[in-house]
């Protein structure tokens, strides 16, 4: 990293740290004051990042993150691009096409059930707010830059490089002094017996395109993608575990910050069909009215509606976690959502109120409404709400020798927005008051498994289990080596590190 973007980092944060003092409680003081500042320039508001600053959801103290962007990509927006270019154009879960609730924005296309679509049967059956039922795990989202799944992370010398060539130099001429040190793909590959390395080959070859193209290897690209459904589609790997290499001979422990890290690749590379909702926008600069309203719908996001129905369903009702994005904020992309709560205001008085019947006005009413020409056609009545959203963030890998939930890291954020409401009150739409917020969702189904073209092989061949005490049985091996090529490790061995993971005290 360079001098002037530390210092640029540093000011930053000593700037959200003396300029932001107030709690993020959704208390009426603070709710209120917000409002406030919306109503005296909801334009300002809604393009101020200080009303989506991020924060300890246990402390609520401010969380200055450190973006994966460079300075210069942040201040020209290029950032929004370069999502979308890497993270998701390749992907089928990409799709066209924002707006006001269209039809690749309805919740039922995400949620596993669809049981409310009214505030008032979401606040009597006690929805206002919910958390999963098994908590999504933290994991590093493996940079390409220091060479994914073959960084060794717990090898001191290793550069730790913002220059991939750098890094990827010391993985190739390098050898490790343990077999402890050795990064997540290299102990892979000598689980398998593969003296070619064949997975630690395909992550060093994945930063090879973007540095032939470009000369770098941006330290964003990575698997979150992966991570992010993996973190609740893949249990916990527990404690620490001791494998036997295909040689019958050489010990390995597997940490479980080693199982997580191939837990991702599998999901990033092996997933099934996943649903998703959203769309995405190229546009930098979308055109807005004066209210700071996007005129162009291809770049509106996710519509309110939309979220609310989908988030109070999926999380309050099924308690099973999705993944979300936000394009416009460089802070999040790619994150299992944790939790949520919600309290009311009014639209129209623009003052925190305490239950629904106060938080909603009538169309006919609402003569101040600044989004006024937005309003779908079937619009009756609208109400307020400020939600406290909580996901779970990525973490360093370590050598620790258990995991639990206290080792995760969750990071929670703050969405103003009202909801359109039709004259049965059922939600209908809506608008945001703030630029930054989740973008599209998607998530995979609930009994989906990732797997790799080599556990076709296994299961072709009706091999036998395997236990990680014995070597790999030798039609493993090869099926495992076959699975490398395309960066995929066996499905059948990581859910046995894991199974096992759990076992050991």
């Amino acid at each position: 990293m360079k001098i002037n973007d530390l210092k640029w980092y540093a000011a930053t944060a000593l700037f959200a740290a003396t300029s932001w003092t107030h709690a993020f409680a959704l208390d009426s003081g603070w709710v209120n004051q917000k409002l406030a500042e919306f109503e005296s320039n909801p334009r300002e508001f809604i393009h101020n990042s200080k009303n989506t600053m991020k924060y300890d959801p246990d402390t609520l103290q401010p969380i200055q993150m450190k973006p994966k962007f460079s300075k210069e990509s942040i201040e020209s927006l290029d950032f929004i691009l370069e999502k979308d270019r890497e993270e998701h154009s390749a992907k089928s879960y990409r799709k066209t096409g924002r707006g006001p609730i269209r039809n690749n924005d309805q919740a039922e296309n995400l949620v596993d059930e669809l049981r409310f679509f009214r505030l008032q049967e979401m606040e009597q059956e006690g929805m206002m707010s919910a958390q999963v039922s098994v908590a999504p795990w933290s994991s590093d989202y493996w940079a390409i830059s220091l060479g994914s799944l073959a960084r060794r992370y717990a090898d001191p010398g290793f550069p730790n490089s913002s220059n991939w060539q750098t890094n990827i130099n010391y993985i190739s001429t390098t050898r490790s002094s343990s077999v402890d040190q050795l990064s997540p793909s290299e102990k892979y590959d000598l689980l398998v017996g593969d003296s070619h390395q064949t997975l630690t080959r395909a992550m060093i070859d994945a930063g090879v395109p973007y540095f032939k193209s470009y000369g770098k290897v941006e330290p964003w690209m990575g698997i979150c993608h992966g991570w992010a459904p993996a973190s609740f589609m893949i249990a916990r790997p527990e404690h620490a575990i001791e494998v036997t290499a295909a040689n019958g001979q050489t010990k390995i422990q597997f940490y479980p910050s080693d199982i997580k890290a191939l837990s991702s690749l599998l999901w990033a590379n092996g997933a099934p069909k996943t649903r998703f909702i959203g769309g995405r926008c190229d546009e930098k600069h979308p055109a807005e009215d004066a209210n700071g309203h996007i005129l162009n719908p291809d770049c509106f996001d996710t519509n309110p509606g939309t979220w609310h129905t989908a988030i109070v369903n999926q999380i309050g009702v099924s308690k099973r976690s999705f993944v979300i994005d936000a394009t416009y904020d460089y802070e999040v992309w790619n994150q299992p959502v944790y939790s949520y709560e919600y309290v009311y205001f009014n639209p129209s008085t623009l003052q925190y109120v305490n239950n629904l019947n106060d938080a909603t006005v009538s169309r006919s009413s609402f003569h101040n409404d600044r989004f006024t020409k937005y309003r779908s056609s079937n619009t009756a009545y609208m109400a307020g709400i400020v939600m406290k959203l909580t996901y779970v963030a990525e973490t360093t890998p370590s050598h620790n020798l258990s995991d639990s939930e206290t080792f995760d890291r969750r990071i929670s954020v703050n969405y103003f927005y009202d909801l359109e409401l039709d004259d049965q009150y059922r939600i209908i739409g809506g608008e945001w008051y703030q630029r930054q917020h989740p973008d599209f969702m998607w998530l995979p189904e609930p009994n989906a498994r990732a797997t790799s073209i080599g556990d076709l092989y296994i299961e072709s061949s009706h091999s036998a289990a395997w236990d990680p005490q014995d070597p790999l049985p030798a039609s493993w091996t090869h099926a495992a080596q076959e699975g490398s090529k395309r960066s995929q490790p066996l499905a059948a061995i990581v859910e046995a590190l894991v199974t096992h993971s759990k076992l050991q005290q």
